[in-house]
């Protein structure tokens, strides 16, 4: 069946029909996909099923929205069982509580509407057999017309071009080592040093290469948050198996090279809850350690294009929740960039919480302490993907969920509407915070030998796929397999 549905994919994507029409071609797959759905959560004896009243999830400020709520046990519908409900804003404390009872399996919440744009969350829980459990749906109320709090400072532009500056007198200074345990018959990897200052900072990243002579695109993939080792480097091996030169880089300055453990024991220094990275400098916009991060991005450009493999022409960002906000940053910052591909991006519209609703990842008024300052409020805005995002000329292809609490859907809207570039997105509104299997394993359908460096086709205008995703396992060969896609879409159009 696997085989079957990658096929039917290639032939869509093949078949040089537009966005719309590959759209609707893969909504149609979605019947099949169902078919090998397992339990959500993944193998578990409950199953938990909430159908809003409106199939996308979505309904206009001042409608009234309904979601019927189903319960599982061992596949048995759920008979005269209490579910408890609390229902608030997103990220925001509840307004209303109340408690249903199941009926054949199944009951209706109302739960209520908005007056402003934004996200309605409904928490749920039970206790059967003595044991708790806990689901939640999200439903959005005119979601197309959030905007940021976070403004643009009137400087932004220049503070960004000087940083650039300052950056472009260093000369492009790293170190490259073969990879032998990383690299195959078909690939080659490299561990590169790349320095990113006069100070001698540096980040790693690992360089995969196809083995075979040409000229292909290039992919920059920074990582999600947090101080960790590149996970699997091989994981992605599938991008120069199929014709890209593929940089994945850490942003700390700490070899991949190193153990778990280590990576474990300066996690735990040095990003607590009291002295995190993202939190480190941010009174000042000179001081604040994702200027350097920032910068970095750029400079693996810098390299990326100095190959003399890398085709000319193409330049692809892509990356999810802190990686999707670098990719994002990257994009506006850098010109050279042709595509970009951001799931779910975190430092979105951070300072959000001051308009009363959800803010974006790190959360910093939910999670940390004395924020709420002008300084850093300042910093805030300089560094905020909102604004980075308005800059951005290049093809930009967005996913996210609705369920998501790291990086909330609300911040997502908020990225995808302040975009003035050619747009795509694909919403599967069920998605908590987590990317598909077929995104982490997945392999290319179209050979290297398809990509044309072609003048790309603009998009007539920016439209939203709204694909209805009710099992996550059975969407993630689905999910992943556009998100790759897309990447490709970019460079391929003839």
């Amino acid at each position: 069946m696997e085989n079957r549905m990658r096929k039917r994919m290639t032939v869509i994507l093949n078949s040089k029909m537009n966005m719309r029409r590959f759209y609707v071609s893969a909504a149609l797959l979605l019947t099949t996909l169902l078919a090998v759905a397992e339990n959500n959560p993944y193998r578990s004896d409950v199953f938990w099923v909430t159908v809003p009243d409106h199939a996308d999830w979505l309904y206009k400020t001042g409608e009234q929205a309904n979601v019927e709520v189903q319960f599982y046990k061992y596949g048995i519908p759920g008979d005269s069982i209490a579910i408890n409900f609390e229902i608030g804003g997103e990220m925001m404390p509840a307004d209303t509580k109340g408690t249903v009872i199941m009926r054949k399996g199944k009951a209706t919440i109302p739960v209520g509407t908005m007056k402003k744009p934004g996200f309605r969350d409904c928490r749920l829980t039970t206790t059967v057999d003595g044991k708790k459990y806990s689901h939640h749906v999200k439903v959005g109320f005119s979601p197309e017309k959030l905007r940021p709090y976070t403004t643009m400072p009137a400087d932004f532009q220049q503070f960004w071009e000087n940083e650039k500056a300052e950056l472009a007198k260093f000369p492009l200074t790293y170190t490259k080592e073969h990879v032998k345990k990383y690299s195959t018959d078909q690939i080659d990897c490299y561990l590169i040093k790349l320095q990113v200052n006069q100070r001698g900072q540096s980040i790693y990243g690992y360089l995969f290469y196809p083995k075979k002579e040409g000229k292909y695109p290039v992919v920059l993939c920074p990582p999600g948050a947090g101080i960790k080792t590149i996970k699997e480097p091989l994981r992605h091996k599938y991008y120069a198996e199929q014709g890209c030169i593929r940089f994945e880089i850490e942003i700390h300055g700490l070899n991949p090279e190193m153990s778990e453990e280590e990576f474990k024991e300066i996690s735990a220094a040095f990003n607590g809850r009291e002295n995190g990275y993202l939190s480190n400098g941010l009174d000042s916009r000179d001081n604040y350690y994702m200027k350097r991060v920032y910068l970095a991005c750029v400079r693996s450009i810098d390299l990326l294009t100095s190959l003399p493999e890398w085709d000319g022409k193409n330049v692809i960002v892509q990356g999810g929740s802190q990686g999707g906000a670098l990719a994002l940053v990257t994009a506006g910052l850098d010109q050279r960039v042709t595509a970009c591909v951001a799931n779910h991006p975190a430092l979105s519209d951070m300072a959000g919480y001051k308009a009363g609703r959800a803010g974006g990842y790190p959360h910093f008024f939910r999670n940390t302490v004395d924020m709420d300052t002008p300084e850093k409020i300042r910093t805030m805005a300089y560094y905020d993907v909102v604004n980075f995002a308005q800059l951005i000329r290049a093809d930009t292809y967005m996913t996210w969920g609705f369920n998501d609490d790291v990086c909330p859907p609300t911040t997502s809207y908020i990225v995808y509407n302040v975009l003035n570039c050619p747009k795509e997105a694909l919403i599967t509104p069920i998605n908590e915070h987590w990317t598909s299997s077929d995104t982490e394993y997945g392999h290319l359908d179209k050979e290297t030998s398809e990509i044309k460096a072609v003048e790309k086709e603009k998009p007539p205008k920016a439209e939203i796929t709204v694909i209805i995703s009710l099992f996550r396992h059975g969407l993630q060969n689905f999910y992943g397999s556009v998100l790759i896609e897309t990447i490709l879409i970019c460079v391929s159009r003839a």
